[in-house]
């Protein structure tokens, strides 16, 4: 009989924050006064990450790393910041990483680097790198050859949708219609639409969720007891459906108290394993 596997937080932000600009670290550091420093050491250790996991019945996270130089402060070093950190446990810890569509000179090269450094998604934040999700269609030519790159190569990608809070970030560039062009164009790239368009586009994104079967939703960052206020038809894409918390970002304080949240929601417990166990491992498979 096979074991159930363990819960999946698909979506946390350990990063190397040192490279933050100062009025985003500012923004990041809000609520979190008495513990900051306890969240910095833990950028740079991933056994004190894997000792709050276990504290909070989670068995794997997504290390959630970007490049967004003119915004956020983060350099292309980020994508072997994650890669280096998730080697410590690479069955727990699934890192992220991405090309900056505005400033590479080789976007296939790019994406080769990221899977030989062990990147398993590829994120693009277009309110934190300031373009619309389908700007290749309006002359980013870079960004639709790293799309094309990660489809020949089975790399999802997650893309950012909703809002964002940080001081620099274009939150009109997160419409989760924008989607709709990119699984349209790249039929074979699995999407991860990241926070379900919150908090402001939640119809968008359910509509083009149902549209499009290379799309996942991912919901962290919505507060779990509001999640069937913005998703009451949940259930009926709850096959397509993981969690995430969006931890340490601002309103997200505990791992714990968000993943109980989740499970007391009035669903099935046949879905809640589905969206916080089952269906994370199709997308993104234990090595």
């Amino acid at each position: 009989m096979t074991a159930t596997p363990g819960v999946t937080d698909i979506h946390i932000h350990v990063q190397p924050w040192e490279q933050l600009k100062p009025q985003v670290a500012d923004a990041m550091r809000k609520g979190k006064e008495d513990h900051w420093e306890r969240l910095l050491a833990l950028m740079a250790d991933p056994h004190a990450l894997l000792d709050v996991m276990d504290a909070s019945g989670i068995w794997r996270v997504g290390l959630v790393n970007y490049p967004s130089p003119d915004i956020m402060g983060f350099d292309d070093s980020t994508n072997a910041f994650a890669a280096k950190y998730a080697s410590a446990a690479p069955e727990r810890l699934i890192p992220y990483g991405g090309v900056h569509p505005r400033f590479t000179e080789d976007p296939e090269g790019q994406v080769e680097e990221l899977l030989q450094l062990g990147t398993r998604i590829l994120k693009i934040h277009p309110p934190h790198q300031a373009y619309p999700a389908n700007a290749y269609t309006m002359g980013l030519e870079a960004l639709g050859r790293i799309y094309r790159r990660c489809e020949d190569r089975g790399l999802p990608v997650t893309i950012h949708t909703g809002t964002s809070i940080f001081p620099g970030a274009r939150c009109k560039y997160g419409r989760p219609m924008e989607l709709d062009d990119v699984a349209l164009d790249f039929p074979d790239l699995r999407i991860i639409m990241a926070h379900g368009g919150r908090p402001l586009w939640m119809d968008e994104a359910f509509f083009v969720l149902r549209r499009h079967q290379n799309i996942v939703l991912e919901i962290s960052g919505i507060p779990p007891l509001k999640l069937l206020e913005y998703f009451p038809r949940l259930a009926d894409v709850g096959d397509r459906v993981i969690w995430g918390t969006d931890w340490p970002s601002p309103g997200v304080k505990d791992l714990r108290q968000n993943l109980e949240q989740f499970l007391s929601l009035p669903l099935s417990q046949e879905l809640k394993d589905r969206i916080t166990r089952h269906t994370p491992l199709e997308v993104v498979p234990t090595r």
